[in-house]
């Protein structure tokens, strides 16, 4: 999956956007995190730095190559063990329930289907495993924001960065794929200046289902 205008973008974007503060809510993000850890979209690898010494492996998946040899260089640096693979997020190259928590930052606004994208993450974790979610989402209410994120989704904005979609409704899709939604911290991005479609972001967490949905029981012998 190739965007390699879009990538050269987004290395030079998520730089300032760390410097505008995004690197606090990465590190608020992942910092009690513990055991094995999948984090999907890692586009160049900026939540590498921010993972605890509790955590004993990272598996980075990112489909882009640009920004995949970008991780693999930051991986390099990491404070924990890092393996970037090339591979998408409906389709994740792991078994089922082999991770303590999944990473998403950044990265469900332009999934082209969120809820396999979502479904795969609850399928790698473990029963009770943790989802941290770090995303811009569709504007708390009903108004002027809302018909402006509709308005762009619907025209140049996904095509212009890599499949971004201002106004999907994150949470909603997350707790729809097996999640109870634990804490949500809501905040603008950046902070200050004009307030554009993509301000509204949430960071939180989240646990699998012990039970994953639409899962039916073995029938009782007879």
């Amino acid at each position: 999956m190739r965007h390699p205008i879009f990538a050269r973008v987004y290395e030079r974007a998520s730089a300032q956007m760390d410097r505008a503060g995004a690197a606090e809510h990465r590190h608020a993000l992942v910092a009690d995190l513990r055991g094995r850890v999948i984090e999907v979209g890692a586009g160049n690898g900026r939540m590498f730095p921010h993972y605890p010494s509790a955590v004993t492996e990272v598996l980075a998946v990112e489909p882009e190559p640009y920004l995949r040899a970008a991780a693999e260089a930051a991986a390099r640096t990491a404070p924990v063990p890092v393996r970037v693979v090339e591979g998408l997020a409906d389709a994740l190259p792991a078994a089922d329930g082999t991770f303590d928590a999944a990473v998403a930052a950044l990265v469900l606004c332009s999934v082209p289907d969120q809820a396999a994208a979502l479904a795969e993450l609850r399928r790698v974790l473990r029963p009770g495993g943790q989802l941290r979610f770090l995303e811009h989402v569709v504007a708390e209410h009903p108004g002027g924001l809302r018909r402006a994120q509709r308005i762009v989704d619907a025209t140049v904005w996904p095509r212009l960065l890599g499949g971004c979609h201002t106004g999907r409704d994150t949470l909603a899709a997350i707790t729809a794929a097996g999640f109870t939604v634990d804490e949500v911290h809501r905040f603008r991005f950046p902070p200050s200046g004009p307030q554009g479609p993509a301000a509204p972001h949430v960071r939180g967490r989240a646990t699998a289902a012990v039970t994953p949905p639409g899962h039916r029981p073995a029938a009782p012998p007879r």
